[in-house]
Formats: C-alpha cells, structure tokens, sequence
C-alpha cells in the first residue's frame, strides 16, 4: 500500500511538471506570437478553380447538378480551411457558358456535350456564387475572351454557337478555332457575353487569363491580314501596334461598360508574368522570359494599369526564386514598381509542386512557397494579395504548403483591401447591438444601421474581441473574431463558444460594404461575472444623455428573425428571475478627446 501511495504521488508529481511544462509551453507561444509581425489584416487570398478539360471542377464531365455540386463544394472548403477569401472561377473557358445563355451553348466540360443543358434545368452559376459568398470569399467570374474550341474540329459545334452564324469571326491556329481580335463585331459579342453575366448574376469581379492573341506557335502564321487591311481607322503601320491597340480597346471599352452595368463590379487581369525584358524594353524586367506578353500576347497590361483600365493584376509568377532566367525577386520587385496603385495580387505557380519540376527543382522544397509569400508581404504597400494555380493544389496540400498556409500564413481572417478609385465610402455603424451572457454562453446580436449616402447596403460585419489586459488595435487581425454574413432578413447572430467564464471581454462590431469599407464601430463590454448579463452597445466615446445611433431610428423593425437569437427565452437568467445584470460602458470625457480610441484614429471619430 505505501508503495503504491509513493508510485500514485510519483505520478502526481510527473503530471504535475508535465502540465506545467505545457502551460509554460503555451505561453511562451503566445509571447512569441504577441512579439512577432502583425500578420496583414487586408490580403486577398485566392485559388483559380479551372473547368477548361475539367483541370479543377468538375471532376468528369456529365456529372449530375448533385455530383458537381458537392465537387464544388469540396474545394471551396479546402480553399476556406487554407484561410483564402476569394476564389476565380473559369465560367467561360471556349465560348461556351457554365451558366444559362441565349448568346452561347453549354459546356462540354459540365455537361459532356457542347449545348446539353444540365439535368432538371440547374442554373449553377447561383449556386457557385452562392456557396462562396457563404464562406466570405469574393467570386471572380473568369471569362477567357478569344478561344473559341480547343481544338480545330467545328462539327461537334453546337447549333447555337457563334461560328454557326459567324464563322467569318474566327481564325484557326495551333489547332484551335480562335476568335479574330481585329474585328470589331468581335470585341461587341465578348462585351456582350460579359455584360450579360454581370447584369444577371450577382458576381464581385470580372477576370480575364492570360491568353490574347495566341502564343506563337513555331511555323505558324495567324492570319487576320485581312483585318488588318479592312479595320485599322487609326492607320496603323506596323501589324504588332494595330494587335495592341485592337485587345486595348477591348479592355478600355469593357471597363467603362461594367461600370455603367454595376458600378461595384471589379475587373482584373492575369496576364503571363514578364511584360518585357528590360534587352528589348528600356522599360522591362531584368528577365530572359521566351515570349512577353507585350511583344508576343500584344497585351499592354502595363498600359491597362497605367490607364486605369483594370482594377488589380494578377502576373502569372510561376518562377521559383532561383529560377536563372526569370527569377521571382527580380521579376516581383518589377511589378511592385509598374502597378501604377492598382491592386497587385500575385499568381503563384503552386501546381509545379505537383510536378517533376525538372526544369525548376526549387518548387521541390516545401519552403518556397512560404517564401514567396513572406518576400510578396515585405513589399506591404505594393503587394496586396495571392492567386494560387490552382484549386486542385490547394485541395493536395503538396508538401504540406496547405498546411502551412492554415497553420501559420493564414492562420488569421484577413479582410480583402478596399480600392477607394471605385468606393471610399463605408456604411453606417450597426444599431440594436446586445450582448446577452449567460453562464458560459455569449451571444451578439445587431442590426444593420442606414443604408450609407452612396446606397450601399451592409454585405457583411467583422467581430474583434478584447481581453481585459490587451490594447485594443484596428490593424491587428489576430483580434477578429468572425466575419459574420447572415442571411437576407436575417438579424445578425454571434455565439462566442470560446469566451472564457468569468473573463472580460470587450466586442466591438463593424459593417462592411461590397467594396470591403469599413464603418465605424460599435462597442460592447461584458465584465465576466457568473451573474446574468444584458448589455446594450455604444460607439466609443458615446457621451451618457446623448442620443446614441446605434439604436435603430423609429419605424424600423427590430424585430427580425434570427436562427440562434429568441426573444424571450434568450432574456431568461439560469434560474427563471429574469434578472438580468446590465453593465455601463466606461464614458470618456470631454478633456479627452484628442486621446481617440482606437477605431477612433482609423474611422475619423
């Protein structure tokens, strides 16, 4: 019995240095996590889902809408766990429509034959948008403007499709039938495909790839001398000049267009990553890329940017960081001086993990994404964002990068920067906000407030959370708690699960437009106690007596429904009393108004 009383206090002991040693352990992180570099709290975070040959989703043609639809869900959620909050997705990969159209057919690579429509009449495009939305990331429709097969065979054409009116607007090359950029019948059906898209479904951005006039092909002649001849107003001499000018009035006309169409609605790029190397453009990057998009795509992004053509630039830098010919330091620092304060998001090469890698064997080292991450965040006021190619790699999680982005890259929610050229405006501050604490539960619930001068109405909130000891810091993305987007007709609801009893905390709540501004904040403090709480929000530095807007103007309903919140049985305390513990935030002085809060320095109050 004593032996068994000493092994028992020998075991107390050990776990006893063990748990101690986790504490110790857990701390040190947090310490050396509080130290570190703030993680950016805007950074656009993506993946391009591609359907052309069904590289991404779906997974085999003629898949049921139930079949695809769970596919694409898949995905998503691999894209969410990773942290991303934007996906781009490939809806018109050959002139064809992963969406109902009365302008083209159906895609072969959804349904198995160009012009069947899906099963029962599913429309996906809702869906895909939908499903995204839900998950807080921006849906990027991607259009590819000039290919019109991927091969050269037009008997499997669908009757509706355009080269069964117009054969005259296409071209072959490279095996492929190609639409023929140089007439402007041609540039009039893309705009008219695109704006028919964004009038009808409820899409964030517009997206174009890389391809434009098509990669030469060696002893291959793309015939449009006949354009050339018959469409060049402006006189152009040399055929390389008209190219450029043809696909620049295709953007400038297209951007306007979208504009008039909905004037949320982004437009962005991808083009090949070298624009021109600096031996043949006194301009160009330091690289030896084989074909520049400038001399050999005749696409002039840097002139779109320059223009304010497009919104952001996604460069295709596939590249590893030792690649001799191109590599990415040289080629990204180029780009951070030729964006023109357009957004600059950076499209990497993560499908070359899936590779051999042969002719680039640094994308074998599990570290090379992570570095070209870090090295696109040292440029903090150029480089806002990542494209990941593609969706498929994402979902692998080769050599452990996914895990590396969820872990530690985007282990914290980052909201996707503003682009103030299109809106800098943001909403009104959220009203009715309530915090009802009982027990360990902790629920907040609110209201969108006014809709903002400009029209725009709240698309979805940011919750941070405070401990009592930390300083409260709007750049500080390790403090948001949630990024709620209830329902339509839904009152907004928060249950914090992770609230720790008889900890104080303090909530503040901000609403977001569809351009991603942010409105001033709205302020909660619970004080932690076992008692029963009921505490309403204020706007920091709210004086007592003074009407508060953050209470919904009368005739407005406060009555919305809510999935967790009940009127009624919500206001009960644990024991029946309803007795519910009001708290006082602290007021501010007027002597102190030049001290302002910390939302007060980053929203003007």
């Amino acid at each position: 019995m004593l032996r068994f009383l000493s092994a028992s206090r020998c075991l107390f002991v050990l776990l006893t240095f063990a748990l101690s040693g986790l504490v110790a352990s857990a701390q040190a992180q947090t310490a050396e996590e509080e130290d570190a570099p703030l993680p950016p709290k805007r950074e656009l975070r993506g993946m391009w889902i591609a359907t052309v040959e069904n590289i991404d989703w779906p997974a085999q043609r003629g898949q049921t809408p139930e079949q695809y639809r769970r596919g694409y869900l898949r995905l998503l959620d691999a894209g969410q766990r990773a942290g991303l909050n934007a996906v781009f997705v490939q809806i018109r990969p050959a002139s064809d429509a992963f969406y109902k159209s009365d302008i083209e057919p159906w895609s072969k690579w959804l349904t198995g034959m160009q012009g069947k429509a899906p099963a029962n009449g599913d429309d996906p495009l809702p869906f895909l948008i939908t499903e995204a939305h839900r998950r807080g990331m921006e849906f990027h429709a991607w259009f590819n403007p000039y290919r019109a097969t991927m091969d050269s065979v037009t008997s499997r054409l669908a009757a509706n499709h355009p080269y069964r009116q117009h054969p005259e607007w296409f071209l072959r090359y490279g095996g492929q039938l190609l639409y023929n950029p140089g007439l402007p019948q041609v540039r009039s059906h893309i705009t008219r495909v695109i704006l028919d898209v964004v009038r009808r479904y409820d899409i964030d951005a517009v997206h174009f790839d890389d391809y434009f006039y098509p990669y030469p092909a060696p002893g291959k002649v793309f015939h449009d001398e006949n354009a050339f001849r018959d469409h060049n107003p402006e006189g152009f001499d040399k055929l390389a000049d008209w190219r450029r000018n043809n696909v620049n009035v295709l953007i400038h006309d297209l951007h306007d267009s979208i504009r008039l169409a909905k004037r949320w609605v982004k437009f962005g790029i991808s083009p090949f990553g070298v624009w021109m190397n600096k031996s043949a453009h006194p301009l160009g990057s330091d690289t030896r890329a084989g074909q520049p998009s400038y001399a050999n795509l005749y696409a002039d992004s840097r002139l779109w940017l320059e223009k304010g053509w497009i919104d952001y630039i996604v460069p295709q830098l596939y590249w590893s960081t030792n690649f001799k010919l191109v590599p990415y330091p040289i080629l990204l620092e180029w780009w951070t001086r030729n964006h023109f304060d357009r957004h600059l998001y950076i499209g990497h090469g993560t499908y070359r993990m899936l590779e051999s890698t042969r002719s680039d064997t640094t994308w074998r080292n599990p570290r090379e994404l992570p570095r070209q991450i870090r090295l696109n965040r040292s440029y903090e006021d150029e480089v806002t964002g990542s494209v990941f190619f593609s969706a498929k790699s994402v979902l692998a999680n080769p050599l452990h990068t996914t895990d590396t982005l969820r872990q530690d890259l985007y282990r914290h929610l980052a909201l996707v920067p503003t682009m103030p050229w299109m809106d800098a405006l943001p909403p009104q501050p959220v009203v009715n906000l309530v915090l009802r604490r009982l027990g360990q539960s902790v629920t907040l619930t609110w209201q969108p407030g006014p809709v903002a001068a400009d029209g725009d109405a709240v698309t979805y909130y940011v919750l941070y959370r405070f401990g009592s000891n930390e300083r409260a810091t709007p750049n500080d993305p390790r403090r948001i708690l949630a990024l709620p987007r209830p329902a339509p007709g839904f009152l907004a609801t928060y249950l914090d699960t992770t609230a720790v009893p008889g900890q104080a905390y303090a909530y503040y709540v901000t609403a977001v437009d569809r351009l991603h501004n942010e409105s001033r904040p709205v302020r909660v403090i619970t004080n932690g106690l076992q008692s029963p709480e009921l505490v309403q929000g204020q706007l920091p530095g709210a004086v007592a007596g003074q009407p508060s807007p953050t209470t919904a103007p009368a005739g407005s309903s406060a009555s919305q429904p809510s999935i967790i919140f009940r009127p009624g049985a919500a206001n009960e305390a644990p024991d029946g009393s309803n007795q519910l513990l009001k708290v006082k935030t602290k007021e501010k002085s007027k002597d102190k108004t030049k001290r302002k809060s910390f939302f007060g320095r980053l929203f003007g109050k």
